[in-house]
């Protein structure tokens, strides 16, 4: 059974709401740079920079992060494989305040993943995380800095986030796993 706990509306009102937290967080826009974790967070992330750019006009820099090769949770890897696959942007992270941002904060094991790649390609002035949902059940000591939802699941539940880009729906449901 699937319940949607967020419409197109509800998402776009918590990325508004997360955007203007950044803004009033750093006293504007200046050094931030945004980094979507892949595949759903690269897109949150791109509207993020949309709504700064409408607000502060002002284009944030938008980088894409692949975090496969640094979960722990992944053993084929080897570390040859994290040396190939070490992600590459367009702008430098030195001094920079990033604006780390992925669909659902679980584990905690993602974003710890994210930040080690981060800290391999530079030294970021502070790294502060983006959420669109929260669902709990944290593993490592990590929260967000800024949370669209906080959405409390049971452990058998799981939260799915469809984006429009790639799924032709903007929305958050529940569902039981199976």
């Amino acid at each position: 059974m699937e319940k949607e706990i967020m419409d197109a509306m509800a998402m776009k009102r918590a990325l508004t709401r997360i955007t203007y937290e950044i803004i009033e967080r750093n006293r504007g826009v200046e050094n931030i740079v945004i980094i979507g974790i892949k595949t759903r967070g690269v897109f949150l992330a791109q509207r993020i920079a949309e709504r700064l750019k409408q607000l502060e006009n002002v284009e944030v820099p938008v980088g894409e992060l692949n975090v496969t090769a640094y979960r722990d949770d992944i053993h084929q890897l080897d570390d040859d494989s994290k040396i190939s696959e070490k992600p590459h942007f367009d702008f430098s992270l030195e001094e920079k305040k990033v604006i780390l941002v992925d669909d659902v904060l679980y584990t905690g094991r993602t974003i710890r993943a994210a930040m080690d790649a981060i800290m391999d390609i530079g030294r970021p002035k502070r790294i502060n995380l983006a959420i669109l949902v929260d669902r709990g059940h944290r593993e490592l000591p990590i929260r967000a800095d800024f949370v669209g939802k906080n959405i409390p699941t049971a452990q058998n539940e799981k939260i799915e986030v469809f984006v429009s880009e790639i799924d032709d729906e903007d929305s958050v449901k529940i569902a039981n796993d199976k």
